[in-house]
């Protein structure tokens, strides 16, 4: 399953296999930040599982708990949640193909939905199946209107700020739809995304060491904004230049560094 691209980023400490208790508290940005008082979303629910608990990445802001709560069960007509990776008990650096996740805000969700409860197998060792053909053209058999009804559910949600698809999955969107596409705007082009979407939320109310991040351009992402993820200077991007940035003065406490 594959992440946003990693930068170059410390490790955390053997300790960040236990969460920080107090009150919830999201600090700094998704790739450069922690997390206070968060909690593990439950392995098995009435309709979802999580995939891979063992890798302690099922640990999120109860803001982020709650929200995938809801919309799985919002999301029972068409099939249970599979739901990737969140973040590590204390946020930071996952570093396992993801340089966000780091601050209790941010959840991979498979495009696949199931039927039946997941096998501990398939659980610790799941398939990640890609709604695309050859990266160009959608698979039919693996996409259809529930996975455009589901991504329409998540991003109308008033919590989620922007959600990353690949970029093909983007095109297919703004090809495909009709009616109603304002919410098409939150919908962002990301590398890889092939099997599931990547959901970030907003900062919490009230939650002030949560440092807002750029806002989403205007429109609905499709035309010439798009066209560029199609083009050669997409298809080989230029790694990050420079060191990682310093960590918030309170998540070096917090990730013992």
């Amino acid at each position: 399953m594959t992440g946003l691209f990693l930068s170059a980023a410390p490790a955390f400490a053997d300790e960040n296999v236990t969460p920080v208790p107090g009150a919830p508290d999201s600090i700094g940005s998704p790739a450069n930040g922690c997390v206070v008082g968060a909690t593990e979303m439950p392995t098995s629910g009435p309709n979802w599982e999580v995939l891979r608990p063992s890798t302690h990445h099922d640990w999120g802001n109860p803001f982020l708990i709650a929200f995938l709560e809801d919309m799985a069960a919002k999301a029972k007509p068409l099939g249970k949640l599979i739901i990737g990776d969140l973040g590590a008990p204390r946020g930071g650096p996952i570093l396992i193909g993801h340089a966000s996740h780091q601050m209790g805000l941010d959840v991979d969700v498979l495009f696949r939905l199931l039927d039946e409860p997941l096998s501990e197998q398939d659980r610790e060792n799941p398939q990640f199946h890609a709604v695309m053909v050859n990266d160009a053209v959608m698979d039919r058999s693996l996409w259809g209107a529930p996975q455009v009804t589901l991504l329409h559910q998540f991003a109308t949600d008033p919590r989620v700020e922007r959600i990353f698809v690949n970029p093909v999955i983007k095109r297919e969107l703004c090809k495909s739809l009709t009616g109603d596409r304002a919410w098409l705007r939150k919908i962002r082009p990301w590398w890889g995304h092939e099997a599931h979407f990547h959901v970030r939320l907003s900062c919490p109310p009230g939650d002030e060491d949560c440092l807002p991040r750029d806002p989403i351009p205007a429109g609905d992402g499709c035309g010439a904004p798009l066209d560029w993820w199609f083009t050669p200077d997409a298809a080989h991007p230029k790694p990050s230049k420079g060191p990682h940035p310093q960590l918030p003065a309170m998540c070096k406490a917090i990730l013992g560094k």
